[in-house]
């Protein structure tokens, strides 16, 4: 029978406000892709992010167009090509793994041909605030073996500061999302490097981080926003020293675990990371997050719930979907 494809959006409430130097949000809100067979249904999550352009609304639109395509015949491997990469590609194609698995009867992994995922210990985010409410936020979570914190203001050597001395057990790796300049770069660095900070994120804009080349890196850094799928690599090695896949940004799983392979054979230290999102966005990333130097797939623990069937974590270590959820 010929594959139909449907697309809903969702809210999911955010437990608090989730803040970054773009800005604050309360909600997750998520697209799911659905695809069936008449028999199977397999099903996929992404996140509509508006810094590349994308909307609920035209990522909706983007998945319910490939509807005549997929009733051709059109196949994942097919759709690397048919789509650009971006979140209506990944819902499609985690949601074509999905339909795979289940019409094979076998996991996602042994489809995909991956050892059997085993669990990761996941970074756990502080958002971005004011000193004093970072340290409050991070004493809370300190417990937690890794801390994600969400830097980019004018006071983040005091920030990073301040989580240290209420987190001083804990690992800290740093996401600016874009929000130094090249002449705070060094100071930043710096101060990230006096708290033992491992790994800081984007520090400066994607279009404006040549400066990444001529500046000593004290503390290693990684790409988010300057990366995306396989052609966005290369152009980074003078730049970077570690690059962070998501599904959202490479079009899917597919794209991701290339890109993944190709970042290493580079030389780049692997990050995994997620939108907010809901444990079927994450059931996927799970995957290509295994060997990866950072894990940072807390989207469901940024919540109020979860979905039916959600993925379990224990504390912050997270076990890998069932089929009942994914894959």
């Amino acid at each position: 029978m010929a594959l139909k494809i449907s697309a809903r959006s969702e809210a999911w409430p955010i437990a608090g406000t989730f803040t970054i130097s773009r800005g604050a949000k309360t909600e997750a809100c998520v697209v799911v892709a659905c695809v069936s067979d008449g028999t199977h249904l397999g099903r996929g999550e992404c996140v509509p992010y508006p810094r590349y352009g994308e909307s609920v609304e035209s990522v909706l639109a983007a998945i319910e167009a490939m509807g005549p395509a997929l009733a051709a015949g059109l196949d994942r491997a097919a759709l690397q090509e048919a789509m650009p990469a971006g979140a209506a590609r990944n819902a499609i194609d985690c949601a074509l793994i999905d339909l795979e698995a289940k019409r094979a009867g076998v996991p996602a992994h042994v489809l995909l041909g991956l050892p059997a995922p085993q669990p990761l210990t996941t970074a756990y985010t502080i958002s971005l605030g004011t000193p004093e409410a970072m340290a409050a936020a991070t004493a809370a979570a300190a417990h937690r073996p890794l801390l994600k914190v969400k830097l980019g203001g004018a006071d983040d050597p005091a920030r990073i500061a301040a989580v240290r001395a209420a987190a001083p057990a804990a690992i800290l790796i740093v996401d600016a999302n874009e929000g130094w300049t090249p002449a705070d770069l060094e100071s930043n660095l710096a101060a990230c490097a006096a708290a033992d900070v491992k790994l800081v994120e984007q520090p400066l804009p994607a279009a404006d981080d040549a400066a990444l080349a001529a500046v000593p890196h004290p503390v290693p850094v990684c790409a988010d926003e300057s990366v995306h799928d396989r052609a966005t690599l290369e152009k980074l090695r003078d730049r970077y020293d570690a690059v962070n896949i998501k599904l959202d940004k490479t079009g899917g799983l597919t794209e991701a675990l290339t890109v993944a392979a190709e970042a290493r054979a580079l030389g780049f230290e692997i990050m995994i990371g997620c939108m907010v999102s809901t444990s079927l966005a994450i059931a996927p990333a799970v995957l290509v997050a295994q060997g990866a130097g950072f894990v940072d797939l807390d989207g469901p623990l940024l919540l109020v719930d979860d979905r039916p069937h959600g993925l379990i974590f224990e504390g912050s270590i997270l076990h890998p979907a069932t089929h009942v959820l994914w894959g």
